[in-house]
């Protein structure tokens, strides 16, 4: 950044004791009630009747796989404290046993509006032709076609399982669908079997109809099974059948410092995952209590853990109606705007020596990443290529450019991270196909993980050595690079450069280094100058200077960052936060966070951007990165941020992105002081402002 920087004395970064009355627990939202209240946004856009259909639909979707995994992780390990008799409190005061109660109401009510929403808007889609019926409403013909698809398509895969003396309760696996049946024998005895509804198949199939763009009418598979267990139970009388989905504890306990091979560990983590505690039973309302006793007596839970839906037991599925192929109840399709016009004969290397290159996904292509990588795995001068892998999905153009280089002789290091939580089994494969051709491939640090985003490139130019640098706040993922929105950069600087050597040298071997250059390293020192340069702005405050922070992230927790901020606010510096997910921090309080403003904006791509901007007393800075404001990713993980210095890519994050988000008033909920949020007001004669159209729309004028 231009000009002289103020510097903040080490007393001022952090390190005072903080006044105790901002320790109070009532300036702090819990933050399990904080991500509940982020999936209740979620929800909002499937209420939402100005958002195509089918949209509304994949926001279902996401809610019932967000809800999951909240069960799987943060329920789960909630559980785990209370077995444990751990009865700390966090910033918030509540207990874990007072937390889970508190999730219990929140989320039978977020559940219950989440299916009214379902029924709403399948009426909508029936008048558009999309028919999702239960298999009582459909009419002989669509019946016979059912009967004829659960034949030849279903009745194979099926494996019924009794449950008697001679053969023990089904062992139930987590995330799945199954049918709890209730048969008579020939000898008059009740026997209960359970019949897992298969995954292989469409969950939703079509009875009538079915092509392309056209009307179609289907039913859900489990629907199909029911109408048909004479078939799977021959010469028996079923009695009652009904569904029910389970979930399990999905949190890996990894003892790495006892591991001898940590991919081996992970992986057998990844296959005990399945048999973990059960935190969550779903059954229909109406379920008969004899059905239900069996289920709760065998799967030894509690009638606290039992949860009663009133319609399909898992959203997640609903993603199979949200992909049908009817584009007009869809948002309109767009095409990412291309890296900036060169010379014809002038590659990659030479645009970035031009000056610091800025993306900003998915309205910039994320092609000019894979590219970068692919012109250094084909470009002679390239000696090395240096990487990092979070999450890259099933099919990695990234990987794949890696792999090339080290055909073509490069030398290629990369770590990838192992414990990237529900990736972990794509990592593996691509680690392994990665040693397989010779990549020197590291698979994390012991005690944390690796959630940086940087790629380097070392190039021989003129008997010289020049390393090209990619940093990013997104994961190298071609497909999440075109539903996230996230930014990146590439930069030949010579410091940067100089730093992500002495990064990968620590994530691949040992050091000790804690001077960055430019960059913020954490564990190492992010933290104490991020504090700092908090600091420094109320520092700038009292001194009647120029003073402002803006920060774009995914969730802020961190204690000790809140302090800072209540105390920013305190000195009068505006603070805006445009927080996605969980805010812990309270906004609005008299006296203590009145000139703190929470914003959330929740549309139809995920914020996943991290922009931390500070006034500065005029000599502003911006920080991009991957790293959130919460004590895991400061303290318990590798993460990055770094600098933005060019001033014409400085005005581009302030004016048309950070500006723009601050000024939504479509997509925006503002937090209000009790933790809740409400949509940001807008007075008749506001323009209305939708930040992610307005960037589109800027996206389009590049194209």
């Amino acid at each position: 950044m231009p000009g002289k920087k103020t510097k903040v004395s080490v007393a001022q970064s952090g390190s005072t004791p903080v006044p105790s009355p901002l320790d109070d627990p009532s300036l702090y939202v819990n933050r399990e009630l904080g991500l509940l209240a982020f999936q209740r946004r979620v929800l909002e856009e499937a209420q939402d009747p100005t958002n195509p259909l089918l949209e509304r639909v994949k926001f279902l979707s996401i809610l019932g796989s967000n809800l999951d995994e909240f069960f799987m992780v943060r329920v789960a390990g909630l559980m785990n404290q209370i077995e444990s008799g751990i009865l700390d409190t966090g910033p918030d005061g509540m207990t874990p046993a007072h937390t889970l109660e508190a999730i219990r109401k929140t989320f039978s009510k977020l559940v219950s509006d989440a299916h009214v929403c379902r029924r709403a808007i399948f009426e909508e889609l029936r008048a558009h032709g999309i028919s999702v019926l239960d298999y009582r409403e459909l009419n002989e013909r669509q019946r016979d076609n059912a009967g004829r698809y659960f034949e030849q398509i279903i009745y194979p895969v099926l494996t019924p399982l009794a449950f008697d003396p001679g053969r023990p309760f089904p062992h139930i696996s987590n995330l799945s669908l199954n049918l709890s049946v209730l048969i008579r024998d020939r000898q008059g005895q009740e026997r209960f079997a359970r019949v897992k509804i298969p995954d292989t198949l469409p969950q939703v199939v079509p009875v009538r109809g079915g092509k392309p763009g056209g009307r179609v009418t289907c039913v859900w598979i489990e629907q199909i099974i029911q109408a048909n267990l004479e078939a799977l139970f021959p010469g028996m009388e079923i009695l009652e059948s009904h569904p029910f989905h389970v979930t399990r504890d999905a949190e890996m306990a990894i003892q790495e410092l006892e591991a001898e091979d940590l991919l081996e560990t992970v992986e057998e983590g990844v296959r005990q995952r399945r048999f973990g505690a059960i935190v969550r039973l779903k059954v229909p309302k109406g379920m008969p209590e004899r059905l239900l006793e069996i289920l709760r007596t065998n799967l030894e839970i509690e009638d606290s853990e039992i949860y009663q839906v009133e319609g399909p037991l898992s959203l997640v599925r609903l993603r199979h109606i949200a992909a049908l192929d009817r584009p007009e109840l869809k948002d309109a399709p767009f095409t990412p705007a291309p890296l900036r016009d060169s010379a014809d004969d002038e590659d990659i290397f030479g645009q970035i020596r031009r000056g610091d290159i800025l993306l900003h996904q998915p309205f910039d292509s994320f092609q000019p990443v894979i590219d970068f990588l692919r012109t250094a795995a084909r470009d002679p001068q390239v000696l090395a290529i240096k990487m990092t892998l979070y999450r890259v999905g099933p099919k990695a153009p990234v990987v794949q450019a890696l792999l090339e280089a080290n055909e073509n002789g490069k030398q290629v290091a990369v770590l990838v991270e192992l414990k990237a939580r529900f990736d972990e089994e794509s990592n593996i494969e691509w680690a392994r196909a990665l040693e397989r051709e010779g990549v020197h491939v590291v698979y994390g640090l012991i005690g944390m993980k690796v959630h940086t985003k940087a790629a380097m490139v070392v190039r021989r130019e003129s008997n010289a050595i020049r390393r090209y640098v990619h940093l990013a706040t997104g994961n190298y993922n071609a497909v999440t690079a075109h539903l996230y929105t996230d930014l990146g950069i590439f930069t030949c600087d010579t410091d940067i450069g100089a730093d992500c050597t002495d990064l990968f040298n620590y994530l691949t071997g040992y050091s000790a280094k804690s001077d960055y250059r430019k960059l913020l390293i954490a564990p190492i020192n992010m933290r104490k100058q991020f504090e700092s340069m908090i600091a420094r702005e109320i520092a700038h405050a009292k001194a009647g200077r120029q003073a402002r922070i803006i920060f774009k992230m995914n969730a802020l927790v961190d204690q000790r960052i809140i302090h800072l901020l209540y105390q920013a606010s305190q000195a009068g510096v505006k603070v805006d936060l445009l927080c996605r997910g969980i805010c812990c921090l309270r906004p609005g309080i008299a006296g203590v966070s009145d000139n703190i403003r929470v914003t959330s904006v929740v549309g139809r791509f995920l914020e996943h951007s991290r922009i931390y901007y500070f006034r500065n007393g005029g000599e502003e800075e911006i920080y991009l990165g991957s790293a959130d404001l919460m004590p895991r990713n400061i303290n318990r993980r590798v993460e990055t941020l770094f600098p933005i210095e060019r001033p014409q890519l400085v005005r581009q994050l302030r004016d048309r992105i950070l500006a723009v988000y601050c000024s939504d008033n479509v997509k925006a909920r503002r937090m209000k002081s009790d933790g809740s949020y409400e949509r940001v007001p807008r007075k008749g004669g506001d323009k209305a402002v939708n930040a992610q159209a307005v960037l589109l729309k800027a996206r389009c004028s590049k194209t």
